[in-house]
């Protein structure tokens, strides 16, 4: 990679002047919707993933020793300081003095993922129904990937897009657990079980604990929304209802926290 000074220069660059588009200038918004992913993490499992297609990356000195030669070489790169960077983005976006232009990762096919070899080991698939925080969404694909997850499974039009603020939130994760955004919640659940998928609900008012319901085979795990839980239609789907034993002084978990405890119950069992 040819090096770049990333010592404040002035000077417009050649072939530039006032008069150049302001959607290639560090530090102002573009004018073209960009998708911008944000962050240490997530930027460099981006520019590692030969399915995600990076246009630029704005970012500090210091992130670019961090990210290092070899990913940077790979797309445009943009010296900038982080005040600059952080006008590109969303107000409040811990950016970490990098933000990556990019395409959406392509979509991800339910066949696909069931026909890949899981070498062996027990296949989860984590079904979200109707789950818009994009944080606990991160969140739980950061856990689901840490916990060996084949795919997690939403609504595409009742999911949070592929962000910045989801992407962060899953530290890279999502560019190694496939998302697979489906039209039906409950179709892709008939789906699963005639791949195999015992078909569970994460429910405080489940009919056994997640332990008993869990306890050998391929499993779908269906959490529910942060507010109304798992819909009727999509319950009735699942062939049984599971609930995590709590102390009965907390109510309910946040949904994030309930992925990864049922997550290592599931692995261990």
């Amino acid at each position: 990679m040819r090096h770049k000074d990333f010592r404040k220069d002035r000077r417009p660059a050649p072939g530039r002047g006032p008069s150049a588009s302001p959607a290639r200038t560090p530090g102002r918004r573009p004018d073209r919707a960009e998708n911008w992913l944000y962050g240490l993490h997530a930027v460099q499992a981006a520019l590692a993933n030969p399915d995600r297609k990076s246009h630029r990356v704005v970012l500090t000195a210091r992130a670019a020793e961090i990210l290092g030669e070899k990913l940077l070489s790979r797309v445009q790169v943009e010296p900038a300081d982080a005040d600059a960077i952080s006008k590109l983005l969303p107000p409040g976006a811990v950016h970490q003095g990098v933000a990556l232009a990019c395409d959406p990762l392509p979509p991800s096919d339910l066949d696909r993922v069931l026909g890949r070899d899981a070498g062996g080991r027990r296949r989860i698939v984590l079904v979200l129904d109707q789950l818009s925080d994009p944080h606990n969404v991160g969140a739980i694909l950061r856990t689901a990937a840490a916990f060996g997850v084949n795919a997690v499974v939403v609504q595409d039009r009742h999911a949070p897009p592929q962000s910045g603020a989801l992407a962060k939130a899953a530290s890279g994760a999502l560019e190694i657990l496939p998302y697979v955004e489906v039209v039906n919640i409950a179709r892709a659940l008939d789906r699963l079980a005639e791949a195999g998928f015992w078909r569970v609900a994460l429910a405080g008012d489940g009919e056994q604990t997640l332990a008993q319901a869990a306890s050998g085979g391929d499993i779908a795990l269906v959490l529910g929304s942060e507010g109304d839980g798992i819909r009727r239609l999509v319950r009735e789907r699942c062939d049984t209802a599971a609930y995590i034993p709590i102390d009965k002084a907390m109510e309910s978990l946040n949904v994030s926290n309930a992925a990864a405890i049922a997550l290592y119950e599931i692995r261990r069992s």
